[in-house]
């Protein structure tokens, strides 16, 4: 049983309960995240069967979609609604202001991890150390913001559509936009509407979660050139010798037997005088 479940995961339930229900639903241990999500956000989850675990760090490392709400007036020491109260300001801005603020966060920028988040400090993770009332300092991380699109704006909150790399906080990012305008922010909703390929259109409810409902794994890679080898080349590939085929040097190919069955994902690469099909991760 090999697949991509693109599990919806309800707020107000951790991922690794998600987890636990596709466990219990295809009946198999061999299920792996592709990044969670705070039990307060709710949206797209995929979650890799059998060989698609393989593919785990490829999803993780695709371009990430949110809608979040940002409020305005107030910090809390979680950066989002769960938390406490840590300060507060009187002062609102225009949506002008807001739209200006904005532009100074699309690109490449630097991002400080939260005291609530599952990064490691000497072998501890942080969210431990911060619900003992421990603070540590946090290297500030480089993330990209591939863009920002108001959804909607009112004088205490606004809705935004944020577009982003792997590792991007969102309540982190609403904080210090909200520092930026010169009052103070936290956010209070999050639904993650894309990771990569997967989309809140072909979404599942944990309980519908089946065998039937598994999405191949060849779909992650549906923007890469197909492949299909004759017997010979696949005898190659199998005993792990890469393929001469003519192709683009660092480019990704999805590769094929000639039954239909995805073998591997390859890269273009030079040997010598030869142009070849250098295997990166196996699926048979």
């Amino acid at each position: 049983m090999n697949g991509i479940v693109n599990a919806y995961k309800p707020k107000g339930v951790s991922s690794h309960d998600v987890i636990y229900k596709v466990r219990r639903a295809l009946n198999t241990r061999k299920v792996g995240h592709t990044g969670t999500l705070d039990p307060l956000a709710e949206g797209v989850l995929p979650i890799c069967v059998g060989k698609a675990t393989k593919i785990v760090e490829y999803i993780m490392a695709a371009e990430k979609e949110y809608l979040c709400t940002i409020n305005f007036g107030a910090e809390t020491d979680t950066q989002d609604i769960t938390g406490s109260v840590t300060a507060s300001s009187e002062k609102r801005i225009t949506r002008v202001e807001f739209e200006e603020t904005l532009t100074l966060f699309v690109g490449s920028i630097k991002q400080i991890p939260p005291m609530y988040s599952a990064v490691h400090h000497n072998g501890e993770r942080l969210y431990k150390l911060a619900r003992q009332g421990i603070e540590v300092e946090r290297q500030p991380r480089e993330i990209t913001v591939f863009g920002i699109d108001i959804i909607k704006y009112e004088k205490d909150c606004a809705d935004i559509l944020v577009r982003c790399s792997k590792g991007t906080y969102i309540r982190t990012l609403c904080e210090d936009i909200g520092r930026k305008t010169g009052t103070l922010a936290y956010m209070s909703a999050l639904k993650r509407t894309r990771s990569g390929v997967f989309t809140l259109e072909n979404c599942i409810p944990i309980e519908e979660i089946s065998e039937d409902k598994l999405i191949p794994i060849d779909a992650m890679f549906e923007n890469c050139e197909k492949v299909v080898l004759n017997p010979t080349e696949k005898a190659r590939v199998l005993n792990g010798v890469p393929v001469r085929r003519k192709c683009e040097l660092g480019v990704k190919y999805r590769v094929y037997d000639e039954d239909g069955n995805l073998l591997c994902l390859s890269e273009g690469a030079q040997d010598g005088n030869w142009q070849i099909l250098k295997m990166l991760k196996s699926f048979y």
